[in-house]
């Protein structure tokens, strides 16, 4: 069998700050305030953030919108980007969407993610759009559905989640 040859490994260097920092305001702010300050870099991103490449940028009540670039480190072994980032970004934002609505001292886990596919996501697709938007605010429980659109307003995944709404002991 012949040898085949491998190109040289890329690489990628990137930084994030300790996370339990800004998971420490999480009682002191709305839910609002918190993501507004990290949308201003009051408060850094998220470490999934950094690692993915994707920003917080937009928020308002009820709504969260993320971007991101997909680059050839989101791929997986055939040739796309990996399904795991879209549905982290359906997450991200529609779970975003859901805390917007918090008031202080309460926070969110995400219960139920689901998440459909439409096209395939590559390096060349271009800055992708994932908008959230809160269908349901209750005291206890959240809803949320989610789209990620490219800079032509194409369609790539769209998904909804349910989220548990909780009291934060300080």
């Amino acid at each position: 069998m012949p040898e085949s040859k491998q190109e040289p490994a890329r690489t990628r260097t990137y930084g994030w700050q300790d996370p339990r920092g800004s998971a420490s305001k999480i009682g002191e702010m709305s839910g609002l305030e918190f993501l507004r300050a990290i949308a201003a870099g009051k408060l850094p991103s998220p470490p999934i953030a950094q690692t993915l490449g994707f920003t917080l940028s937009e928020v308002s009540e009820g709504l969260a919108v993320f971007r991101v670039e997909p680059q050839e480190f989101h791929y997986n072994p055939i040739g796309v980007v990996h399904g795991g980032l879209a549905a982290t970004l359906l997450d991200s934002c529609m779970a975003c969407a859901i805390q917007s609505t918090l008031p202080r001292g309460r926070a969110y886990t995400t219960l139920e993610l689901k998440v459909n596919l439409t096209r395939a996501i590559t390096a060349s697709t271009g800055l992708l759009r994932c908008e959230g938007r809160v269908i349901h605010a209750g005291k206890q429980v959240g809803t949320a559905e989610g789209r990620i659109t490219d800079a032509q307003g194409r369609l790539y995944a769209h998904g909804t989640t349910t989220c548990m709404v909780f009291e934060v002991k300080g």
